[in-house]
């Protein structure tokens, strides 16, 4: 005899994304088809799930309307968090206390929407239901700007992030024709990514015949030396009034040093070690100022390239919301210690599919930017990176507009929670 369908619990972690809310509306509308009693969601992911802070989503989500609406809305609807849990023989408590909720909360299917520190959560909750003989199921789905996570051709809240800082770019390059400068002008736009160069490389879509997009990128793949920088800088100036050159907040020189640190700043770090990186392109316009005496600009894009939902990518959106009920579907048809993964079946017309991979083969490991992605010199992205992620910021998804602004899912007192 089935055993008969009772609940699921959905969580959100790590940095949010203009498409996280549209994978969550995919777990809970493909939970309700199942079949499913309630889906629950974690108030800021397993931490606040730990402090026994969930509610219920049906409270949320009452309408075609709502879903619509949370498909559109940027950060995670549910709250983030960055929690490392320990490893299992470390600190059994946790886990024990952890499962006691889930239990309580008759819990069925474990669905955690996030990157690689969360695919490390699913992968250590899924072994402790294997040593404990727990028949809870946990799949992961797959979320990160960074686009960095293993074994799968791209994630969802890349091509949004990606579309912005194209369009962003190309507005900054127009902007930068604008002004006369005798000396010449130096623009230095900083983007997100630690150890991986994909958001940095985006900046290459501004390129096309009414733009020549930047004129350098400097991504973390290939270690950074202020000399060879210094002299392009130069070389620029020597034809053009206007430069604007893109780099990675996490390019390092060669010893392994973060260029963020050069100037001695203390920054944040979080649970996984992560340090808080910025100010790069400020430090290099300063350095840039000195030694060129022309004048300059840093841009950090920060949080906006991964809140700009005005600006999502309708393939990002729709892929999201599919990954979304895929991760639901392999946790119900009996999928655990798993990460749903886009393959991408061609460019043009662009296919792509989903299937599921094992999570120890994914968790706190890094995809980088090939090299042969990236030219010799290492200052640009070649046609074949291009070619990998113009497919993937196609279409629009138009906001649905309140008094010219654009209209997010809301319940009140919800804020009052988070």
């Amino acid at each position: 005899m089935q055993k008969k369908k009772r609940n699921v619990i959905v969580g959100q972690s790590g940095g949010p994304t203009a498409a996280i809310n549209s994978s969550l509306a995919g777990v809970y509308r493909t939970a309700m088809d199942r079949g499913y009693k309630k889906v629950y969601g974690m108030i800021h992911g397993v931490q606040g799930l730990m402090e026994g802070r969930y509610v219920d989503l049906s409270d949320h989500i009452q309408s075609g309307l709502d879903i619509e609406l949370l498909k559109r809305t940027p950060s995670a609807y549910l709250g983030s968090c960055r929690f490392k849990l320990p490893e299992i023989f470390e600190s059994k408590e946790i886990y024990e206390k952890i499962f006691e909720i889930l239990v309580k909360l008759e819990i069925d299917c474990f669905i955690y929407i996030g990157g690689n520190d969360s695919m490390d959560t699913i992968k250590k909750l899924s072994d402790y239901a294997i040593i404990t003989g727990s028949d809870i199921r946990f799949v992961g789905c797959p979320k990160t700007i960074d686009n960095d996570l293993a074994l799968t051709d791209h994630t969802p809240g890349y091509g949004s992030a990606a579309k912005y800082i194209g369009t962003s770019v190309k507005e900054i390059i127009r902007d930068s024709w604008s002004l006369e400068t005798s000396h010449g002008q130096v623009i230095i736009v900083e983007v997100m990514g630690r150890n991986a160069g994909w958001l940095t490389g985006a900046t290459a879509l501004a390129k096309g015949e009414d733009c020549d997009g930047p004129d350098a990128i400097y991504m973390p793949e290939i270690p950074f030396e202020m000399d060879a920088f210094l002299k392009k800088i130069k070389t620029l100036l020597k034809t053009k009034a206007s430069i604007v050159v893109a780099v990675s907040e996490g390019i390092r020189t060669k010893d392994g040093k973060y260029v963020s640190d050069l100037d001695n700043s203390v920054e944040y770090v979080d649970a996984f070690g992560h340090k808080q990186l910025t100010g790069t392109a400020r430090y290099l316009c300063n350095v840039v100022s000195t030694e060129c005496g022309c004048k300059t600009r840093a841009i950090e894009l920060s949080t906006l390239q991964r809140a700009a939902s005005h600006c999502a990518s309708r393939v990002d959106i729709l892929e999201a919301y599919e990954v979304g009920g895929a991760a639901m579907k392999s946790a119900d048809e009996g999928d655990s210690g798993k990460m749903v993964v886009i393959e991408r079946l061609s460019d043009d017309p662009y296919q792509a599919g989903t299937e599921v991979k094992d999570v120890h083969k994914i968790a706190n490991d890094e995809r980088l930017v090939p090299r042969e992605w990236i030219s010799k010199d290492g200052t640009y992205v070649t046609n074949e990176f291009i070619t990998y992620v113009r497919p993937l910021i196609q279409g629009d998804v138009g906001p649905i507009m309140v008094d010219g602004i654009p209209r997010h899912l809301y319940r009140p007192g919800f804020q009052d929670i988070l």
